[in-house]
Order: C-alpha cells, then structure tokens, then sequence
C-alpha cells in the first residue's frame, strides 16, 4: 500500500522559510517521480512542483519558481520542499504526489496524480 506523509507545516511570517518533509513508503521509491500540489483556503488545488526519480530534473510552477526547491533523498526514502521568501498567498495544505509520468515541459494539473499524502498546513502571516 502505498502511504505519503507529509510534515514540516506551520505558521510562518512572510520572507520566511519552512521546509516541508514528506516520508514514502509501499514503493520503490526511487522509481517514481514524485511531485508536490498545495490547496488555498477555498480555491482549487495548484501543482506547484515536481522531480524525476533519480532527482536530476526539477520544474515548477511561474508561481513558486525561483522561491521554492524541490529534492529528494532516494537512500531515505523522503521528498522535500525547501520554501523560501514565503508569501500569504502561499498559505494552503500541501500535499505530496506520486503516481505521474514525469516531464520537465509540462503544466501538471491535480488531475494527473494517482497518489496523494494527507496534507501539511502551511499558513503565511504576521
């Protein structure tokens, strides 16, 4: 069974940082890109990062590029996100994903993800 737990959420002031974790197991993870897809406060769900099994390709979304980065360390079976320069608008349950065919051109949307984690909250503000 394949199970994604994430952690690492929490309040933060805007310019901060977090670095949300999310553990894998029920996988070959090293197998399998994995991604990462966040839900605003009343919105729909947002892709916002992914990266190719061996960990050798990255993409982002417009919105995070340049602020977030996305690794993984395949010995540990562990995805994470480092989140720089937050922002309010970044507040939202972010969840790690697997379950994709990987590409460093293409504009994910939530649909495209087989495997959910159950979600970090992350709230941005003063």
């Amino acid at each position: 069974e394949v199970q994604l737990v994430e952690s690492g959420g929490g309040l933060v002031q805007p310019g901060g940082s977090l670095r949300l974790s999310c553990a894998a197991s029920g996988f070959t993870f090293s197998s399998y890109a994995m991604g990462w897809v966040r839900q605003a406060p009343g919105k729909g769900f947002e892709w916002i990062s992914a990266i190719n099994s061996g960990g050798s390709s990255t993409t982002y979304a417009d919105s995070v590029k340049g602020r977030f980065t996305i690794s993984r360390d395949n010995a540990r079976n562990t995805l994470y996100l480092q989140m720089n320069s937050l922002k309010p608008e970044d507040t939202g349950v972010y969840f790690c994903t697997s379950d994709f065919h990987y590409s460093a051109t293409y504009h994910y949307t939530a649909d495209d993800f087989g495997s959910w984690g159950q979600g970090t909250q992350v709230t941005v503000s003063s």
